[in-house]
């Protein structure tokens, strides 16, 4: 649905159906109008203690590197609450950079003794993090493979179909993968299992359920519908699956996954949203400064727990385009980030390019500054999710939700509050020094 309101007059709705149903929320403010449409959409419950404490690292590369970060990062006085392993499942060279298999199982060569790390990180009072996803890939190539998944669900007719009867094979950069269709019930309980078994039962905290967005318009479903029927729905049905995960668990407590994709009432699916994978860039297009936009837009529509990839994630390296994540961009990430619901670097996909906050002694210091910013503020950010549990406030707002008869407000979109007693003006261009910051009538200290 699109929703244009460009003309003071009029509202125009255009839309991919015949037919639309909703309904009309008025309120004397703009936080009763979240309250009262988050009743429909569901509300987030407060993320576990552990997520508050401190920064989780994105880290790639096997059991001695992710030691070496960590020891690294501790020195600098970091304060760390989780590392998150995306590739333990291995690594795969693609144009793109470095990918992973989507085969979900350990690669226990590229993480050889994980349950020892998993042990000495917990002793630390570090979570462990891993990553999954509906899709699966074809491992025949992956020499170290112990069972190709892929294989399994062909022969069980597991996949999103094609009009031919064949599984709808998408292109992920430079290798292809096959959608899991989870309207199917046995497929949707197997890939359970696989998760319980070859994931949760490695000790891990939680993951990030990435995808769940790219069901094919033209595709056949075990339901019987079209994909275009379903497409919008297919994140909450992804998000649902994995809460069901967590709830057999018996850690619904402890454990938090985060996911990209969403609908209206994932929300209430879902223990905390990530922006997806902008640029490593200062752009206005896909760089950071849609990173704040993102915030404020996705809060004002139930989305009230959601962070961004410290440094962003889609690195670029070729002769037309180079987008390679800088040494101040990421810093200037940090920054922007020690101020939402969670404190979380990524590698991005080209990890030997981009500048890491474990880069040099200058970064990790800074880090460890920006770090402890969001540790400190733990306090103030459980009482935020508490009110976005009861009420489905953001943690993140445009101060328009505070100063809605404040026209000056209207215009501004490099600022945020987060909840209602802090003003947060981030520098969001590179090489500059200073941000101009509007504060409207009240007390304020700097």
């Amino acid at each position: 649905s699109t929703f244009d309101f460009a003309d003071k007059g009029s509202a125009v709705i255009s839309l991919f159906s015949n037919s639309i149903s909703g309904g009309i929320i008025s309120a004397e403010r703009p936080l009763d109008i979240i309250e009262e449409y988050t009743k429909y959409s569901g509300r987030m419950k407060p993320l576990s203690d552990w997520s508050q404490n401190g920064a989780v690292i994105g880290m790639q590369g096997g059991t001695k590197k992710v030691g070496a970060i960590v020891d690294s990062l501790i020195n600098h006085d970091v304060p760390i609450s989780a590392v998150w392993l995306q590739d333990w499942v291995g690594q795969r060279i693609t144009s793109f950079g470095k990918q992973l298999w989507w085969n979900w199982e350990l690669d226990s060569d590229h993480y050889p003794s994980w349950d020892s790390l998993v042990t000495s990180l917990h002793d630390r009072n570090i979570k462990v993090l891993t990553y999954v996803n509906p899709f699966l890939t074809d491992a025949s190539d992956k020499s170290n493979h112990q069972i190709n998944y892929y294989d399994i669900a062909m022969d069980s007719s597991y996949f999103v179909m094609d009009s031919l009867g064949k599984p709808y094979d998408l292109d992920i950069t430079t290798f292809s993968a096959s959608l899991l269709d989870l309207t199917n019930p046995n497929a949707r309980e197997w890939i359970k299992k696989i998760i319980v078994e070859n994931m949760l039962s490695l000790g891990v905290d939680g993951w990030m359920a990435d995808f769940g967005e790219a069901l094919p318009y033209y595709s056949h479903l075990y339901s019987g519908d079209m994909g275009n029927k379903i497409h919008n729905q297919f994140p909450e049905i992804w998000s649902n699956l994995n809460k069901e995960i967590v709830e057999s668990s018996n850690r619904s407590e402890d454990m938090i996954y985060f996911c990209r994709s969403g609908f209206t009432r994932s929300p209430g699916l879902t223990s905390l949203f990530w922006l997806g994978d902008q640029l490593t860039s200062w752009d206005g297009d896909d760089g950071i400064k849609t990173a704040l936009t993102g915030l404020i837009s996705s809060g004002l529509s139930g989305y009230s727990l959601n962070h961004s990839d410290i440094g962003g994630y889609t690195a670029i390296k070729s002769p037309i385009l180079n987008y390679i994540r800088s040494k101040e961009l990421f810093m200037r990430w940090a920054e922007l980030n020690a101020f939402t619901a969670f404190f979380r670097t990524h590698e991005g996909n080209r990890p030997d390019d981009n500048h890491q906050a474990y880069s040099d002694s200058e970064t990790m210091d800074h880090f460890s500054k920006m770090a402890n910013i969001f540790s400190s503020l733990e306090f103030y950010r459980n009482k935020l999710m508490q009110e976005a549990f009861e009420k489905g406030y953001p943690l993140v707002r445009h101060p328009f939700i505070h100063y809605p008869n404040d026209e000056n407000i209207l215009k501004l979109s490099r600022q945020f509050m987060l909840g209602s007693d802090l003003m947060i003006c981030p520098l969001l261009d590179e090489e500059e020094n200073n941000v101009d910051c509007y504060l409207p009538k009240g007390e304020w200290n700097h």
